[in-house]
């Protein structure tokens, strides 16, 4: 039943539902508000609609909370299994490391994921932004998930999934790039000179103290990824405090290697005291929620 898959899902979260509940502050005057406009951006008779109500009725979890819960579960699920999730595809890509000078039968390829269509991410970038906007961030998302399965794509590649010409594709890598956004595509992953992903500069631009309205605006990136993206970042901080090494980080949180070096870059590129305190304040919530969360109590 959806009572014991919850149940389940809520057993095992441990430390990692610790730290969602942190990073996700409510206040009860939060509530008449966000319970009708969250349930709203589900559609009736889905299992995430379902998930919601259940969190809500029978764990009395507050509507802002139980999304967050319901957006983690959804990210510890990604790629478990051979199932693909709707808006999901398989595609055949050049290995990450494969380098330049050989045409693409000659060297190893990998089986990648890519989210052609997030849903309801997708859908509040389209309303707010347009499609241009959105065929930009997911060009984006598509070049970091394949990089993260140890695969590359290319502009050809973009083009054939997300059916535009290759022409489009090459002027929204223009537009991109002029914005100073590196995009790991197989023409430029091995260059010279290279930036930061839209992850790692969503991550700068939180640490320099842009609210997350303001990082919305900025990126075209929906507020839910935008989240994701800075709580993944600060578990990968505390685990790098805590001594774990790079590939153990990226095994214990499920996330490539690459994303797991570039957070570290960005963590240590903003080393003063403006972003320490920011992220000392961040985890100063996290051990406070998990005090709470001990002894029994919601933060």
């Amino acid at each position: 039943s959806i009572v014991s898959n919850v149940t389940i899902v809520l057993t095992n979260f441990n430390i990692w539902l610790n730290i969602l509940l942190k990073t996700v502050p409510f206040t009860p005057k939060d509530g008449d508000i966000m319970r009708s406009t969250i349930l709203q951006s589900y559609p009736p008779k889905t299992p995430q609609y379902r998930f919601l109500q259940t969190l809500r009725d029978e764990y009395q979890f507050s509507p802002r909370i139980a999304e967050a819960i319901l957006e983690e579960a959804e990210l510890c699920l990604q790629g478990q299994g051979t199932s693909l999730r709707p808006g999901q595809i398989r595609v055949i890509l050049a290995h990450r490391d494969a380098k330049h000078g050989r045409s693409l039968g000659e060297f190893e390829t990998v089986e990648v994921t890519w989210t052609i269509d997030a849903g309801s991410e997708d859908q509040a970038i389209l309303k707010q932004f347009g499609q241009v906007a959105l065929r930009r961030v997911r060009i984006q998302r598509l070049l970091a998930e394949a990089l993260e399965q140890y695969g590359i794509g290319t502009q050809p590649d973009l083009a054939k999934v997300l059916q535009v010409s290759l022409r489009t594709i090459k002027r929204d890598f223009k537009v991109l790039e002029a914005e100073g956004i590196f995009l790991p595509s197989r023409g430029n992953y091995h260059g010279i000179g290279r930036g930061q992903t839209h992850k790692a500069r969503i991550i700068d631009r939180w640490l320099r103290g842009r609210t997350y309205d303001q990082i919305v605006f900025d990126t075209h990136h929906s507020l839910s990824s935008i989240k994701r993206y800075i709580q993944t970042f600060v578990r990968v901080i505390e685990c790098h405090r805590l001594g774990f090494t790079k590939v153990k980080i990226a095994q214990l949180l499920q996330i490539g290697e690459p994303l797991v070096r570039e957070y570290l870059t960005v963590y240590e590129e903003n080393d003063n005291p403006d972003s320490r305190q920011r992220l000392s304040e961040q985890l100063a919530r996290f051990a406070k929620a998990d005090q709470s969360y001990k002894k029994g109590g919601r933060p």
